[in-house]
């Protein structure tokens, strides 16, 4: 059922504002598709995680008076071990709001702040909410994008000394790349996924769930494309895109570590943007890196012309319930879990019962 409410608009003019869900209605889909949508605020993405962790998604667009969609905010309701808390959004890089007008996400934001529960948001730096002085920042994080506005010759001299020499060395050593669209190439990375993150990082990995409902919710407009990366016939590193608007975004990689050497990470970035502009994308994202990986945002430096700074905002839940026990039992199971002595597949079926409460 849609909830009404009318608000002051900009200059005093009087402005409708409607609760709807974000992975169904129309109105939603066209924010999203505009200016300040991203994948991570579109439908499809919100219905694969919302499905994956049994999260209920909420949103409030305001409307102009003649009804047309002009602004909206997107959250998740959370209440479990680890206490009570809004999330705008769940497991995403970033999902501003879909305002650049301080008046309207003040009104969107009013109606969502509550002291019972913080509200965190994670948006570009020079957005709308940043102004808030609701807000509080609480975290910093790297972007880097790569704008495909010419030829993919003219775009690989772009590109950083270092990155094509890479995909020279990977060209040379015979890396072979395949883009496939089909859902089994999504598990053939998963599984790559899930080995990285516990020997490497010592993390558990999203469940398979997500990646199957990921391929179902884009693959009907062939919105995903998952590049694998071979030396010979083995599998040596992968990665996940989705297209959403005009954008192709890098959202997961993965590669063994003993087959770096043949730069294959280089040649997958390599296929993305080839792949990207002969599917006409004006540009790939490619994501969030968090500060404390000097590595990875120096990796992403070689391939983007476009840096920029993704901040992590909160506000409100004053009297939030809270229990950091909970979070430090689930870093005590997540050591336990990613243990060389476990199993692959129990550390895999771990993640998909425990993911959901790092968010």
């Amino acid at each position: 059922m849609e909830g009404r409410g009318t608000v002051s608009g900009v200059n005093g003019v009087q402005a409708d504002s409607v609760s709807v869900d974000p992975r169904h209605d129309p109105r939603w889909r066209e924010l999203a598709l505009g200016t300040h949508g991203s994948v991570f605020t579109s439908p499809p993405w919100i219905d694969a995680v919302c499905g994956t962790y049994g999260f209920t998604p909420a949103a409030s667009i305001r409307l102009d008076w003649d009804g047309q969609p002009r602004a909206g905010l997107a959250w998740v309701p959370i209440s479990d071990i680890r206490g009570d808390r809004l999330s705008s959004l769940p497991f995403s890089d970033r999902a501003e709001p879909l305002t650049d007008d301080p008046a309207d996400f003040k009104a969107l934001a009013d109606g969502v702040l509550t002291r019972a529960a913080p509200l965190t948001l994670r948006c570009f730096d020079t957005a709308v909410p940043v102004t808030d002085s609701r807000f509080s920042q609480v975290n910093a994080a790297a972007w880097h994008g790569t704008p495909l506005d010419a030829g993919i010759d003219e775009i690989r001299q772009r590109l950083s000394q270092h990155a094509r020499r890479n995909i020279t060395i990977s060209e040379r050593e015979g890396v072979r790349v395949e883009a496939r669209t089909d859902r089994d190439a999504v598990y053939h990375f998963h599984d790559l996924h899930v080995l990285l993150r516990k020997r490497k990082y010592k993390l558990l990995a999203q469940p398979v769930e997500l990646f199957d409902r990921i391929w179902d919710a884009f693959a009907a407009n062939d919105a995903i494309v998952t590049m694998l990366a071979y030396a010979g016939d083995e599998l040596i590193a992968g990665a996940v895109f989705l297209a959403w608007a005009n954008t192709l975004y890098y959202k997961f990689g993965a590669s063994r570590q003993e087959f770096l050497g043949k730069r294959p990470n280089d040649a997958i970035f390599w296929a993305g943007i080839r792949w990207g502009v002969t599917h006409n994308a004006a540009l790939v994202d490619w994501g969030l890196s968090d500060l404390d990986q000097p590595g990875l945002i120096a990796y992403k430096d070689k391939w983007a012309t476009e840096q920029r700074r993704i901040v992590t905002l909160r506000a409100g839940g004053e009297q939030a319930r809270n229990n950091p026990q909970a979070g430090a039992m689930l870093g005590g199971l997540t050591d336990l879990l990613t243990g060389e002595s476990v199993p692959d597949d129990v550390t895999k079926q771990a993640g998909a019962l425990l993911y959901r409460y790092f968010c």
